[in-house]
């Protein structure tokens, strides 16, 4: 989500939307507003203590946010549209959009009721709030068609309301190139086959599914590179559970942990790896395989939500019904054992990400942003 609101943001601004980004001032040291770049200002808002506070006390500081928020519009004027990201953003929005009389446009990246549905429990708190953020929102913006269903199916949106604008990838640091260089670049000295998993160690994304593949390969020389740190309240737990499921599997020297890398470095394992596993239980769309496929690295992919619009079948890499770690073994296998196949299928992986650019994500959310400011505002359910 932060990759998605800074090059939004950064598209925009080069387009000619001025834009504000509210943030929490989570430093002593942090000044009240950051410009960026041309048209971006980063303005942080006093909300409880300037430090890092758990994602999950976050709740609790949503209503002096929003005031910070509220006072900084009024004080400088000339706002248009709000745009919220997340079900926190959203509360703070809607609050903002009732206050102002200003049209609320609405981004949530994953939704409580899905996640439920992929077995992760979140609070009743979350899905009430997302289920009134949606009432009132004059835009929701779905990453791709199967987010749009999903907010229908689980949240009765209007589908009138919905807008899909798929996210970009920065084809400037995100493209293809040498394999030998990326792994000296990155330090990898193994010649066996390397699989990569990138993402926030967390139960959703199922890197337990990833670990378990390794062990389920013929080959002893494949090594998995885990890319990423515990993320939520869960996460610590399941860093420990996933390590001791590489101890029990007889894989834990064949998986490094690598700390998470500066969003632009990524551009450099993606490009290192055979193959990149995104095995999530469930995804509203799935940045990374996007990020890998303009690589030009073939994916294998669960066959979930948006994963199923960047990933093409067979033909940019693979999409896995189900959990089971053999499964994914076997579409690894058949890469590993057929490079000139992998080979063509990253190639293709390639050009089909080649559509996906900030620029045009800009172009139609500028549009999105012109229509919603000459509507009426829509109604709170």
């Amino acid at each position: 989500m932060n990759v998605y609101v800074r090059e939004l943001v950064s598209a925009l601004g080069q387009a000619g939307v001025p834009c504000d980004v509210y943030t929490r001032a989570w430093s002593e040291s942090l000044p009240p507003v950051v410009p960026v770049e041309p048209g971006v200002r980063v303005v942080h808002v006093d909300a409880g203590p300037r430090a890092e506070v758990p994602k999950e006390e976050l709740g609790g500081l949503v209503p002096a946010f929003t005031r910070g928020v509220i006072d900084h519009i009024r004080a400088t004027g000339d706002v248009d549209v709000v745009h919220a990201n997340y079900w926190l953003s959203g509360v703070a929005g809607h609050e903002v959009k009732h206050t102002l009389g200003l049209p609320l446009v609405s981004t949530f990246h994953t939704l409580a009721r899905v996640k439920v549905d992929a077995d992760v429990v979140e609070s009743a708190e979350r899905v009430r709030a997302e289920s009134s953020v949606i009432g009132c929102s004059d835009v929701i913006l779905a990453n791709c068609l199967e987010e749009a269903r999903d907010l229908q199916e689980h949240y009765a949106a209007r589908p009138e309301r919905i807008e899909i604008v798929p996210p970009g990838v920065d084809h400037a640091f995100f493209s293809p190139g040498d394999q030998r260089g990326a792994r000296l670049a990155v330090g990898w000295r193994s010649s066996g086959p390397m699989l990569l998993f990138v993402g926030r160690i967390q139960p959703l994304k199922g890197l337990d599914v990833a670990i378990a593949a390794l062990a389920a390969l013929d080959d002893g020389r494949a090594q998995l590179a885990v890319v990423g740190g515990p993320s939520g309240a869960d996460g610590p737990a399941e860093l420990e559970r996933v390590r001791q499921l590489a101890t029990d599997l007889g894989v834990r020297d064949r998986v490094r942990f690598v700390e998470p890398q500066p969003h632009h470095l990524l551009s450099s394992w993606y490009r290192a790896a055979d193959v990149v596993l995104v095995p999530s239980r469930s995804e509203s769309f799935g940045l990374v395989a996007l990020e890998a496929a303009a690589c030009g690295r073939p994916v294998v992919a669960a066959d979930v939500g948006g994963l199923r619009t960047i990933v093409a079948h067979e033909r940019t890499g693979f999409l896995v019904e189900g959990r089971a770690p053999e499964d994914y073994a076997a579409r690894v296998a058949s890469l590993l054992a057929e490079p000139a196949r992998a080979a063509e299928i990253g190639a293709a992986a390639a050009s089909w990400a080649a559509q996906f650019t900030w620029s045009t994500t800009a172009a139609r959310l500028r549009r999105v942003y012109a229509d919603v400011a000459a509507r009426t505002l829509v109604d709170c359910a």
